[in-house]
């Protein structure tokens, strides 16, 4: 069964509104008209709460419609984590066949989330070197996805030019193995921002020059996830293959920014409670002078240099110290750790650091994804993974362009 809200929007139109004012209208919150933009089901009460504002029934906003038999795409995925990018790979409508991912607690979060995944607790060093087709029982060029974001370690190539070989020891190795070995259709491999400037730009291009030299044409793109339906600035260096004996059969295309960009207010009014690590009780008096929206410039500048004490000193705008966020603005990138100094996130109502279902509200896992651990395991698994609906829109184009081979 496949559900279609296109009668909503077309009424919307006539009636001269909105989605946002239908939204604040009817009282639904921001991840059920997200839903909606995707065509997805949600509950019979949001949809009777959108009927009472617009004055219509149901079957005037929706059509219900039989799904035709459509092809499963496979994917395999590389430094798993906490699945967030696995689950909007899942949302595009791929079937995941494994999961490396070598923290405990991460790869526990994904078999909680999904025991029917499954996942590979393990370094990948010691993956990579087995033979893959028979370890996966997949044939060479059968594999639809590879992705993954390896971790970036601080390493260089400059004035050097070096084959797959040479680059034993770094963590991108390991994923150029899979793709020599499986010669998947696509790859998609994220990483941040930050890599295409690191040594000048010769770090990524070594990197692209070996996953070339498996059999792969490259397309990139600094994506920010705040265009996708989250409530986040987090820009990500997003780098898509395609295997070149299919680069004339497969085109793709990067996804297009969302008309809206959802802020902290769609996000957090309605979160669930949960764990959190608060502020020391002499931070979170300093925090109670901030006002949303502000940093340190914002309160007495005694105060302030008391706190900052030797980065008073430091050049430069120091916005992160001390900053408080406000409900009409996305949250500043999600970090492993809820509270650094110079890179505070303080909750826009109250003096204390989100907590760890609000931050996995602003990477936009669903409420129901639960995470293991520790509280300091938790928020790092939240803080390292991708948007859930980032990964979703580029997944969709990814399996538009698969579906182009047929």
């Amino acid at each position: 069964m496949a559900v279609s809200y296109n009668n909503l929007w077309k009424l919307l139109i006539d009636r001269g509104m909105n989605k946002t004012e239908l939204k604040e209208a009817s009282g639904i919150s921001f991840n059920v008209m997200a839903r909606m933009g995707k065509n997805e089901t949600v509950s019979l009460d949001s949809l009777e709460k959108i009927c009472m504002v617009l004055n219509c029934n149901i079957g005037d906003i929706m059509d219900i419609t039989t799904k035709k038999d459509t092809r499963t795409f496979s994917a395999i995925e590389l430094f798993a984590g906490a699945g967030g990018l696995a689950l909007g790979i899942e949302k595009a409508g791929f079937k995941t066949l494994g999961l490396v991912e070598v923290d405990k607690d991460a790869a526990d979060t994904l078999r909680r989330n999904r025991p029917e995944w499954r996942v590979i607790n393990d370094d990948i060093a010691n993956i990579s070197c087995l033979n893959l087709q028979e370890y996966f029982g997949l044939k060479k060029g059968d594999l639809d996805l590879l992705s993954g974001g390896a971790p970036c370690q601080s390493f260089s190539y400059a004035g050097k030019r070096l084959g797959l070989e040479d680059a034993r020891g770094t963590l991108f190795y390991h994923y150029a193995k899979f793709l020599e070995q499986l010669q998947p259709k696509m790859f998609l491999f994220e990483n941040v921002r930050g890599l295409l400037t690191h040594d000048k730009g010769r770090t990524y291009k070594t990197i692209t020059d070996i996953f070339e030299s498996t059999g792969y044409t490259i397309q990139k793109k600094v994506l920010n996830a705040w265009d996708y339906g989250v409530a986040q600035k987090r820009e990500r260096l997003i780098t898509i293959g395609i295997r070149r004996d299919l680069a004339d059969k497969i085109n793709f295309t990067f996804p297009t920014p969302h008309d809206y960009k959802p802020v902290l207010r769609d996000v957090l009014l309605d979160c669930p409670e949960s764990a959190g690590t608060p502020y020391s009780e002499y931070k979170r008096k300093i925090f109670e002078l901030v006002p949303p929206g502000g940093y340190w410039r914002d309160i007495p500048e005694d105060i302030a240099k008391e706190y900052m004490k030797s980065c008073w000193y430091m050049e430069g705008g120091r916005t992160g110290i001390l900053r408080r966020l406000s409900l009409d603005e996305p949250s500043l990138t999600v970090l492993t750790s809820p509270s650094q100094k110079q890179t505070d996130r303080c909750h826009p109502l109250e003096p204390r650091p989100f907590t760890i279902r609000e931050n996995a509200r602003c990477q936009s896992f669903p409420d129901e994804w639960q995470f293991c651990g520790s509280i300091g395991s938790q928020y790092k698994q939240v803080g390292n993974a991708v948007p859930v609906n980032l990964a979703m829109d580029i997944a969709k184009q990814i399996k538009i362009a698969l579906e182009g081979l047929s």
